[in-house]
């Protein structure tokens, strides 16, 4: 049982991405922080499909736009929102892997080792009980998910996401159906005001990746400045 690793991404040019951050900081900004950030978590996987076995994906939200996504196999998303993409990934994911883990793009600070602890976790023979992963982040979302078992549909549709108490909730609606495993919470990257914890989170990382250093320099040498909308 390797497991695998999603990465859920949206492609440029082909969906609106970090509007959010694009509001504070403008549209060219944010979607090249994307792109550097995407870089670098895919680099963190490399690492732990070569350190822990797990076999990391692409997850692409847009039908037809895998080809834009390379370095990884690919799987689709497909339609629905968000809990339903995500149900689809997993559970495609642990069919075919044993368990599965999905993370974003927007938190380039983790690390292998985080990865790993995960996936020791949900790989661990023993009991046949159900085992869950979570990764809270500091806006009370999740940076990682991952379940050694199918997790029913409605446990990701009854939840709403991008709230502060999304963890919470999402855990709730699992209560009773496993043992849980807690990471260490990291910010992802969501508002202008989320890039400062950020760039902090990558320059103390003891081994970064090659990606991970060119995120921060490019940070470093291209400060975020207020944006404001010219048609006010």
């Amino acid at each position: 049982m390797s497991g695998a690793l999603a990465i859920f991404v949206k492609t440029p040019g082909r969906s609106a991405l970090k509007t959010r951050l694009a509001a504070g900081t403008g549209t060219a900004y944010a979607r090249q922080w994307y792109a550097l950030a995407a870089d670098a978590v895919a680099s963190v996987a490399i690492q732990a499909r070569a350190d822990f076995g797990i076999a990391p994906y692409w997850a692409v939200a847009e039908a037809g736009a895998e080809s834009a996504w390379a370095g990884l196999p690919t799987i689709a998303q497909g339609d629905g929102d968000l809990g339903t993409r995500m149900a689809r990934v997993h559970s495609a994911l642990v069919e075919r892997h044993g368990f599965a883990l999905l993370i974003g793009a927007d938190a380039p600070q983790l690390t292998a080792p985080l990865i790993g602890e995960a996936t020791r976790w949900l790989a661990a023979p023993g009991p046949t009980e159900p085992r869950l992963s979570l990764g809270p982040a500091s806006d009370g979302g999740f940076w990682l998910f991952g379940s050694n078992t199918v997790v029913p549909l409605q446990a990701w549709t009854r939840v709403g996401y991008s709230q502060m108490d999304t963890a919470s909730r999402f855990r709730d609606s699992l209560d009773g159906y496993g043992s849980w495993q807690t990471l260490l919470p990291l910010t992802d990257v969501d508002r202008a005001e989320d890039l400062k914890p950020v760039q902090r989170a990558l320059a103390l990382l003891a081994g970064p990746t090659a990606a991970q250093r060119t995120l921060a320099q490019w940070m470093h040498d291209t400060p975020a400045m207020p944006h404001r909308d010219p048609s006010q």
